[in-house]
């Protein structure tokens, strides 16, 4: 019986250190990065016409960095002016759609260190470019803009209340060629591929009046930030940043 007992505890000791007796073991963060994204912002976030799924340099860009991270990153389309309150809750983990980097969202959220530089551009329908060739030119006009964004801001800076907003860039292209509006103030990146894509009845008439930096947003003063960072820097001092970039731009185009 002794030996039984003495028996029974060996087994019961080597089990313990084998499974650890029990106890969970904790893992650092999330081991699924939950990521918002508006799926209405190509080249950035759109769906692929074929398969469907979410594609576009944003999307190639935090797959990447969730890969440097070791962290399976789960994608959740949301409106865009729904992404910001949901990081800022805990929904999401991160959230990237071309977000413009500025002081009032700092003051909400964190946001990486930017990873694209872009500028808003006014859009018109081809052949009336000459009616606007300056920001100020606005003024008295109607407006379409995407709600939420820096571009809204600004055309409401310059139009007054003359300002149409919208849920997707798509939507305020359509308001334009349904001649509900006589222009749309809107990314650079974003209406040169709509333009190219989609409405080439459509035309640029300024190109980039205001310069902006997109970043990743982030919880504020979480650890999550310093580590995204970390990962964007690898992936721009190995080449592999280069290589998404001209995927989507091309050479040449930064």
């Amino acid at each position: 019986m002794k030996r039984l007992t003495v028996f029974l505890i060996s087994i019961c000791t080597i089990l313990c250190f084998t499974v650890g007796c029990g106890v969970e073991k904790k893992t650092e963060g999330p081991k699924v990065l939950k990521v918002g994204t508006e799926v209405f912002f190509p080249p950035f976030a759109f769906r692929d016409p074929g398969t469907k799924e979410i594609t576009g340099f944003d999307m190639d860009l935090i797959r990447a960095i969730g890969e440097k991270m070791n962290m399976q990153v789960v994608l959740l389309d949301m409106n865009f002016e729904a992404l910001l309150p949901a990081v800022k809750r805990g929904n999401l983990n991160a959230a990237i759609a071309g977000i413009t980097i500025t002081p009032d969202r700092q003051k909400i959220v964190d946001m990486s260190d930017p990873y694209y530089e872009s500028g808003l551009s006014i859009v018109v329908r081809k052949g009336e470019e000459a009616k606007c060739k300056t920001p100020e030119e606005l003024k008295g006009k109607t407006v379409a803009v995407q709600a939420g964004t820096t571009g809204e801001e600004k055309a409401k800076q310059l139009a007054g209340e003359n300002v149409l907003s919208f849920k997707t860039s798509e939507e305020t292209f359509q308001a334009l060629k349904d001649k509900k509006a006589e222009a749309i103030v809107i990314d650079k990146p974003v209406a040169r591929y709509l333009i190219r894509k989609q409405f080439p009845d459509a035309a640029v008439a300024v190109d980039a009046f205001a310069t902006e930096s997109y970043g990743i947003v982030m919880r504020h003063h979480g650890d999550l930030t310093p580590k995204i960072n970390k990962a964007l820097a690898e992936l721009k001092s190995s080449g592999e940043y280069d290589k998404i970039y001209e995927k989507w731009f091309g050479k040449d185009t930064k």
